[in-house]
């Protein structure tokens, strides 16, 4: 009789997070299987291939994996670098994944989650039931699998946040969908570039994903006339809308920052502020014009790039008794840890287990899924989540509960939802712990610098610094 003990931990999602809880699980002793609905291991990563991190080698590797990976000659890259999506897939994230062999089954796209006989409403024997984890396979077979405890590390990559303010697609933006983009595009891709080259494009958007659109498109301006990009804004300009700049502790992602200022100073692009998108027309010549909610019509732009954030799919959780924040989505203990409505400069308090648990024990959200809606998240955060979790799992409850991890603060203050709020816009940048107004920097002028980072945000972070 197979006891629930001797059953594998399934970990969904074969990218950083989840790859990383894999090698912590084996590291104990514990089977792992991880079930990633792409072809080969970080699908999602490599989606972004073309964009480079604004974190180091030295940040993006997970102790327990290197230690896996060493033994087959593996040599990590210098850890002073900046890795694009590309090089973290390649030189990191699919080896790991082939060591861990037939652990990794790939074109296993999972489509619910639930305790063995039991659905959401039945109390009775719940907890002693282990879970049982439906998926389909590449030929659209369906199988399940039975698990211990299951570490949900899917991302959120495949559910972007519209471009309607009210975080319901725009009117009309469902069927402008040929002239939409919601990713970074990859402007070295001659295709893709001529896309965009000689157009005038949209950006909607104000975190990292943004600042990387209008720097991309800004060097491709240089060299192809009639380049411009339209910069849409909900918020006004504060202290804080080009980020931290010097005062950021990850110095790439305030030369990010710069970038996007200085596509902006030197005519590359206008921003438009305090616009929040309600509708998305055609003019007759096919061009597309956004509406705002107070009535204003833009000009007409070829393309639109919406990077408003992204948010989980929790759709093949709905067995599971999960308990997530109202406002961002994300465990509720861990939530106001990470609340960009209020949460200080960027930084994050260590958390563990306890944080990522819910109602139905044996269950835990990571990686940039547990951030719900939130933004900032980097790939430290999740090795030290899955770190704790997985040591939870195994019984390890010093080891899980002994959390500790200081994240680089962005030297940006103000909250997302502070700053929807116009009484709450300072266009002085003098609220609490204003980050200095960035300096001017020309685009490409030290191509040494890298100044572009991996997608993941919309929203800026943090609120009071002492909060």
């Amino acid at each position: 009789m197979t006891t629930t003990s001797d059953l594998p931990v399934v970990v969904i999602g074969a990218g950083p997070a989840g790859l990383a809880a894999a090698a912590h699980l084996v590291e104990r002793g514990i089977e792992p299987l991880v079930l990633e609905a792409g072809p080969v291991a970080a699908s999602a990563v490599r989606d972004w291939s073309h964009v480079r991190l604004f974190s180091t080698w030295g940040e993006v590797t997970d102790p327990a994996a290197e230690k896996l990976l060493t033994p087959t000659g593996w040599t990590k890259p210098d850890a002073a670098t900046y890795p694009s999506g590309g090089d973290w897939a390649e030189h990191y994230l699919q080896p790991l994944a082939d060591v861990l062999g037939d652990r990794v089954r790939y074109t296993a796209t999972v489509t619910g989650v639930s305790r063995t006989g039991r659905d959401r409403v039945v109390d009775a024997g719940r907890e002693a039931q282990p879970f049982v984890v439906h998926f389909t396979t590449a030929d659209g077979g369906e199988e399940r699998a039975f698990a211990r405890a299951v570490i949900d590390a899917s991302g959120t990559w495949t559910t972007p946040s519209p471009a309607g303010a009210s975080g319901l697609p725009a009117l009309g933006e469902k069927t402008a969908a040929d002239r939409i983009a919601y990713r970074v595009p990859d402007l070295k891709d001659p295709a893709v570039r001529a896309r965009y080259a000689g157009k005038r494009t949209a950006v909607i958007g104000s975190g990292a994903s943004a600042f990387t659109a209008l720097a991309t498109l800004a060097d491709v301006a240089k060299d192809e006339p009639g380049t411009h990009a339209a910069w849409i804004l909900r918020r006004a300009i504060s202290g804080s809308t080009f980020g931290g700049g010097t005062a950021d502790q990850l110095p790439a992602r305030g030369a990010l920052g710069l970038a996007a200022k200085a596509a902006v100073d030197n005519g590359h692009a206008d921003a438009v502020t305090g616009f929040r998108t309600e509708a998305v027309e055609r003019d007759e010549d096919g061009r597309l014009i956004l509406v705002g909610e107070d009535g204003r019509r833009l000009d007409p732009v070829d393309e639109v790039i919406v990077l408003t954030g992204f948010r989980p799919d929790l759709s093949f959780l709905s067995e599971i008794r999960l308990g997530l924040d109202e406002r961002l989505q994300a465990p509720t203990e861990l939530a106001p840890l990470i609340d960009p409505n209020q949460h200080s400069c960027g930084t994050v308090y260590p958390h563990g287990h306890r944080e990522l648990s819910h109602p139905d024990s044996g269950i835990y959200l990571v990686g940039m899924k547990s951030y719900g809606r939130a933004p900032t998240f980097l790939a430290m955060t999740g090795y030290e989540q899955v770190r704790s979790v997985t040591a939870a799992i195994a019984g390890d409850t010093d080891s899980a509960d002994r959390v500790e991890l200081t994240l680089p603060e962005t030297g940006v203050c103000g909250g997302a939802g502070l700053f929807d709020d116009p009484a709450a816009d300072q266009a002085d940048g003098t609220g609490c712990c204003a980050a200095p107004a960035p300096t001017l920097v020309q685009i490409g002028a030290d191509t040494s610098l890298p100044v572009v980072a991996a997608a993941a945000d919309e929203p800026s972070s943090g609120g009071c610094c002492g909060a």
